[in-house]
């Protein structure tokens, strides 16, 4: 696709249909450990899981701490990609979101990686951790989400997005420096295998695309989620929010697979080069929660992305 052939694109409108007004109930005796299992109930609506998440952003969340809870992925020789034969039938599964054959090839050819052991986040690092962040450090720049640079304090556990992969890559080290534990950005294909697991799942959760297991475009909800309020989408390993929500910026920049094509698609011929973002948002059609799908932050309100953490190393 071409620049000049974006705006034509149903994968680039910018306003989705108006979001539905939603209320939810509150659990009874709702104490933040009550909430916090509310959010991440399977069997509430999603209008009481907000509901839920929106009290804990107020009253302080336990589930996010000085550290990020972690799940532990086992080392192995791991298939990463997509078969090339494969490229047609996802263009045609998402030809009506205006997907095209040399956005999927970028996923080809399939091939291994030798993985070690890993720990990757249960939620990408949200808003509130984020603010902690910029206040020790005095870091200029302030998420492009974060209306007139304000921190959006009802919004303290919805994941933060709207930044730089170098400033993904700072918060990383400061983390790093603050506990004394080496966390960093997840490579790309650590993120790929967390989300998809050792059986190749196409999404994070079991079977085709479904917007009651991540917030998309297809979801209704149009803005940020708190984290972890879409337990049908977690991933194998346990990590929330792998598809929908926000993208996730990864460890490295985009380069061909392994005897696969160099794609000068839009996102090159924008940017040049660009990090890879991974997993899909709330402002994007669900093509973008495959777990093989590569990406990368196209400038433009379209494109909010944030980031969730890894490490070698066994968390305390």
């Amino acid at each position: 696709m071409r620049l000049d052939e974006i705006a034509d694109s149903p994968h680039f409108t910018e306003h989705a249909d108006l979001a539905p007004a939603r209320t939810g109930a509150l659990p009874a005796d709702p104490t933040p450990e009550r909430l916090a299992a509310a959010v991440e109930d399977p069997r509430l609506p999603l209008a009481d899981r907000l509901a839920a998440g929106a009290v804990l952003a107020l009253v302080g969340d336990p589930r996010i701490g000085p550290a990020p809870a972690a799940r532990f992925v086992p080392g192995a020789t791991v298939t990463i990609g997509l078969p090339a034969d494969e490229v047609g039938h996802v263009t045609r599964a998402w030809e009506h979101v205006g997907v095209e054959d040399s956005w999927i090839a970028k996923e080809t050819p399939e091939h291994t990686v030798e993985l070690a052991d890993y720990w990757i986040a249960a939620y990408p690092v949200t808003n509130g951790e984020y603010r902690a962040f910029l206040a020790d450090t005095g870091r200029p720049g302030r998420p492009t989400t974060w209306y007139l640079g304000a921190y959006p304090w009802d919004r303290a556990n919805h994941p933060v997005a709207g930044i730089r992969p170098e400033d993904a890559d700072a918060y990383a080290r400061w983390l790093t420096d603050r506990t004394g534990h080496p966390w960093r950005l997840p490579t790309e294909a650590e993120w790929e295998h967390a989300a998809k697991g050792p059986d190749g799942r196409p999404f994070p959760w079991p079977g085709g695309f479904d917007p009651d297991a991540a917030n998309t475009r297809e979801t209704g909800v149009h803005t940020t989620t708190p984290v972890g309020a879409f337990p049908a989408g977690r991933s194998p390993f346990g990590a929330h929010d792998m598809g929908g929500n926000v993208e996730e910026f990864v460890a490295d920049d985009y380069a061909p697979y392994p005897g696969g094509p160099y794609v000068d698609d839009h996102l090159v011929q924008s940017m040049g080069g660009y990090r890879i973002a991974r997993g899909g948002s709330f402002s994007r059609f669900g093509d973008l929660t495959r777990t093989r799908r590569r990406h990368g932050a196209f400038p433009g309100p379209l494109y909010p992305v944030g980031f969730r953490l890894a490490t070698s190393e066994r968390p305390s």
